[in-house]
């Protein structure tokens, strides 16, 4: 039985505000076509984890709850101190003291998000806190050192049924797994945060890896992507990362992966399971 740190790690509150949802302009795909769809932030009612992440109308679109700080230094903070599958309540407003579960990060517009039940997102408004029990940054496997872990909370690492082969390689239950190829938008920024996307511009190839059919809280693993310090391709590097926001229209970009496990070596391998979804693991209603 694998065994990590847990009795290690630090336990802390961060917390956020539901962001308001952002439009600069008009979003332009990769055939030079505008399109006023609705994209980041807010609080998306039917949009959820365990949803299919193509196919709806709108770009970089975030399951459930969306939550920053204005200010970047305290925003930076709770975007990399929080970990998928940690605890989220609610400090303030109708819905105070209802607890939901942290899904993912995206890059670039900083957000954390969260999901809650329907009846919760009912009675949330913009504005509204949230405060997580951050833990598991700091996760470390017992004789894998060169397995590096990332925005995991070690309760969700005990659920996903992680196995050690013969080999001394770890065995990971994943939908799919996706060539470095694919990876466009968060190349060579910090691996610990954020999300790495999935272009979506080649139709051929989005088909034959099953990415189609995606679905948002997905396990993937990325071949030849090394996420241990920065975004990059590295041969024979593995990454398994957790789907985190929708398909896109802008050019280079895709569903958003955040990494959870990643190594230099192939000493990660894959496990297609269809069911290999943090909904599951996390009983996501």
């Amino acid at each position: 039985m694998l065994k990590i740190n847990k009795e290690k790690l630090v336990m802390q509150s961060v917390c956020g505000e539901i962001s308001h949802p952002r439009a600069r302009s008009y979003r332009f795909d990769t055939e030079g076509q505008s399109h006023m769809v609705p994209g980041t932030g807010g609080i998306t009612y039917n949009v959820k984890v365990g949803d299919y992440a193509s196919g709806w109308k709108g770009d970089h679109v975030e399951p459930g709850v969306s939550i920053q700080l204005s200010d970047a230094l305290k925003n930076s903070g709770l975007n990399c101190m929080a970990c998928v599958g940690n605890e989220a309540k609610v400090i303030s407003g109708e819905a105070k003291g209802k607890k939901g579960v942290v899904t993912g990060f995206h890059g670039g517009i900083e957000h954390t998000l969260i999901h809650f039940d329907d009846e919760t997102l009912d009675k949330l408004a913009i504005g509204d806190k949230i405060q997580i029990k951050s833990v598991g940054n700091g996760l470390e496997i017992e004789n894998y050192e060169d397995i590096k872990t990332y925005n995991l909370d070690p309760a969700l690492f005990e659920k996903m049924g992680i196995k050690q082969l013969e080999d001394g390689s770890l065995q990971v239950d994943v939908v799919t797994e996706v060539p470095a190829r694919l990876m466009g938008s968060g190349i060579g920024s910090p691996a610990f945060r954020g999300d790495y996307d999935i272009q979506t511009a080649d139709p051929e190839d989005y088909k034959k890896f099953g990415l189609d059919k995606l679905r948002l809280g997905d396990i993937v693993l990325l071949r030849d992507c090394d996420t241990t310090y920065s975004r990059g391709y590295l041969k024979g590097a593995v990454t398994i990362g957790v789907v985190i926001h929708s398909d896109c229209i802008i050019g280079g970009h895709g569903p958003g992966v955040s990494t959870l496990l990643t190594c230099k070596e192939s000493k990660i391998k894959g496990n297609q399971n269809p069911k290999a979804n943090i909904a599951n693991y996390l009983e996501l209603k």
